[in-house]
């Protein structure tokens, strides 16, 4: 079995600017093309699982945010020729959406594990041996609940109220790391 690093993508790998819907609105942190690739190198699959409520509110359609996440690609290799995204999970829905179609309570959206399942039966993943790395507390609880060993990145929007869901959240939950940025993995992953 594979072991891998799901990375939650704004307030993590890039500054969160609440919503982008332009491949020009990232801003990566500066280490994150050399973080993914050294995660590469320890033998990780890498995967970004990101709540991108933006197709749901209906600031983009769904075939821009695949545009987007391609791009986002090339720019992380384009930097680090080694810091190589095996997939992008995205969840489009949001239980307050402004496009109806996507306004549903579904298995995906953070705090929901669905995302992470899914990477772990596509990709033969021991979710034991494995991390979800998130800025806010529904990526620690997705993280938590599918298995894996979680890391709290004090960036992005770490002290804000959690994200609107439909799952009753354990407010004990606690990280199993806590660091203040993406720089500081080499220190827990090795």
């Amino acid at each position: 079995m594979n072991k891998a690093i799901f990375f939650d993508r704004d307030g993590v790998l890039n500054i969160d600017k609440d919503f982008i819907t332009d491949i020009n609105d990232v801003v990566l942190y500066e280490k994150t093309p050399d973080i993914i690739a050294y995660c590469r190198i320890l033998g990780f699959k890498i995967f970004i699982i990101t709540n991108q409520a933006a197709v749901a509110r209906g600031m983009m359609p769904e075939d821009k945010l695949l545009q987007i996440n391609e791009a986002y690609k090339k720019l992380l290799t384009k930097q680090n020729p080694d810091a190589i995204i095996d997939k992008i999970y995205y969840c489009p829905h949001h239980p307050n959406a402004n496009v109806e179609k996507y306004r549903i309570n579904c298995e995906c959206r953070k705090p929901h594990p669905g995302m992470i399942l899914a990477a772990s039966k596509e990709f033969n993943i021991n979710l034991n041996k494995s991390y979800m790395i998130g800025d806010r507390m529904s990526d620690i609880t997705a993280g938590s609940l599918a298995g894996c060993k979680t890391i709290h990145c004090l960036t992005g929007k770490h002290t804000e109220k959690p994200i609107i869901s439909d799952m009753k959240t354990d407010e004990s939950l606690k990280p199993d790391f806590l660091i203040n940025n993406i720089s500081e993995l080499r220190e827990i992953i090795k």
